[in-house]
């Protein structure tokens, strides 16, 4: 497909103004039910309880700590769960159908969202065990080895994640002979940006949305392109390649080690604000010390609230390496005809809000909004800028 100049469609700008509406209210809704929630076990007991019961029976037999742990955090976890199930029904699967994103039928958002659980047990309980492992060895100084543990987690993630994780739920395949031209500009520009990468790949996403993505994943040996069927389908060769370049920008401009200190920082801050706090109000929560299991609501609410005041400043780090990115993919396509194209025609598809407003871009866009990136290739393309 070659590449023809898109232009915004107004409807689907009208619609999608009403669904970023939407989804940022049901997003509000959840953190403060989410806040209640965790208020109410905490000022309640109702965790020290659980776990004061389950110690005295452990003082009758074999019952290790972290079993206590554990139905602590089952007690909290699936009353949430529960309760916020038609919250996520809505939000994952009505309001998408509404809006005409969502091909997925209801049998795969369930399946979807069963997979997703039985992942965050899987991942979650090690992390949980691990955490409060290094509370009761180190009392005085657990938050630093947490910090470091959890940086390392997740660059382990970030490294299996292309393997393991990502093929729950999407298949993947290499580009086939249709495509072997696109395959070879892809590998070229990878192989300009200094970028090892074991192939492309493209991935069924037409299962789940109408909307497009691609991306650069995983680290060292995984890393690898990958393209949705939804890009391969409706976007031309031309766009494919600004919107590639835009990730391979990340690796030459190095994101990800800037990402990983800035993410380091936060998590040393964050888990010794959280020991403070711990050390701080134990007593008056009736704590038995930091490695009570009872006191997970309160750890709940600091990291959930130090994520929240710090979510601007990430989000601004973000969106100036996202606008470098783009930079990079014009100068080295120099193709700004199909970057604006790409840009327009996600919109588009994606129905992405092409001009939100100042505060909303400052608190939750990670990327610059879809009209700053189309007036940037426009400018470099030394064509008049629209309004």
């Amino acid at each position: 497909m070659e590449t023809d100049l898109q232009t915004l469609d107004p409807d689907r700008q009208e619609r999608a103004k009403e669904y970023a509406i939407i989804r940022r209210w049901l997003w509000i809704l959840e953190m403060a039910l989410g806040l209640i929630y965790m208020l109410f076990w905490m000022l309640s007991s109702w965790a020290s309880t659980i776990a004061e019961t389950i110690n005295s029976i452990q003082s009758e037999s074999s019952v290790s700590w972290w079993i206590t742990l554990l139905a602590v955090t089952g007690s909290l976890a699936i009353p949430w769960r529960i309760l916020t199930l038609p919250l996520s029904y809505y939000s994952g699967f009505i309001l998408p159908h509404r809006y005409d994103l969502s091909t997925q039928t209801l049998k795969g958002w369930i399946s979807d969202l069963i997979k997703g659980g039985l992942i965050s047990i899987v991942l979650g309980i090690p992390l949980l065990i691990g955490l409060y492992g290094l509370i009761r060895s180190f009392p005085s100084t657990w938050w630093i080895w947490a910090a470091g543990g959890f940086t390392l987690f997740t660059v382990v993630l970030a490294v299996l994640a292309p393997v393991l994780l990502m093929p729950i739920f999407y298949k993947f395949k290499p580009l086939g002979e249709e495509y072997s031209r696109l395959a070879q500009k892809l590998l070229e520009l990878a192989r300009q940006a200094g970028t090892h990468v074991r192939g492309v790949y493209t991935f069924d996403m037409s299962r789940r949305t109408r909307a497009a993505n691609a991306g650069l994943t995983g680290l060292g040996r995984t890393r690898r392109i990958i393209l949705s069927d939804t890009l391969l389908e409706e976007f031309s060769e031309p766009e494919i390649e600004t919107v590639l370049a835009h990730e391979l920008a990340h690796h030459v401009n190095k994101d990800i080690p800037l990402q990983l200190i800035f993410q380091t920082s936060f998590n040393f801050m964050a888990f010794y604000i959280a020991s403070q706090v711990l050390e701080q109000v134990a007593n008056s929560l009736n704590l038995s010390g930091g490695s009570d299991p009872g006191g997970l609501p309160l750890l709940t609410i600091v990291f959930g609230f130090l994520g929240l005041i710090t979510m601007p400043v990430s989000n601004a780090l973000s969106r100036w390496r996202e606008r470098l990115a783009d930079q990079y993919a014009l100068e080295t396509t120099n193709k700004p005809d199909a970057f604006e194209s790409a840009m327009t025609r996600l919109a588009n598809q994606n129905l992405a809000e092409v001009d939100p407003e100042g505060w909303v871009v400052f608190l939750f866009y990670s990327h610059p909004p879809l009209r700053d990136r189309i007036r940037m290739a426009q400018a470099f393309g030394s064509k008049p800028v629209s309004t």
